[in-house]
Order: C-alpha cells, then structure tokens, then sequence
C-alpha cells in the first residue's frame, strides 16, 4: 500500500497495488456525499471488481496531519 498527498490541490491517493497500470483502473465509484464526513472520495476498480486504490479529495479535511505528512508529496 502506498499514500501519495498533493498539497498544491489538497489531494491525497491510496494505492491498494504495486502499480497501476495505464487504462486498468475502468471503473470510478465517487462515494455519495454524507453530511458528517469531510472531503470526497473515488474508488478506482478494475473491469473485474478488484479495488486498486482510492483518491481522497479535501484530504486535509478528512485525514490527521501525520498521515499527510508520512505521505510521499507529489508536486
């Protein structure tokens, strides 16, 4: 599992596999909006149903501030 966080758009991803593979991620599932939960978040799966990570958007409204920051920055 690898976590990746863009301050510059207050991004952050979670990869569930070593790598993801140009067009292996075929499905997008946004989780519908709660009112109690901060951020949005995007589940990437593959044609056959397998979850390959996860993009967290508003991460810094959503995750603690040592997760962010043990996070590999992208820039």
């Amino acid at each position: 599992m690898r976590l990746t966080y863009d301050p510059e758009v207050d991004a952050a991803y979670m990869m569930l596999v070593d790598a993801i593979a140009p067009g292996q991620a075929r499905h997008q599932v946004e989780v519908p909006h709660n009112d109690g939960i901060a951020g949005q978040f995007i589940l990437d799966f593959t044609e056959e149903g397998k979850l390959l990570g996860l993009e967290i958007l508003f991460a810094s409204d959503t995750l603690p501030a040592s997760v962010l920051a043990a996070a590999e920055p992208l820039q």
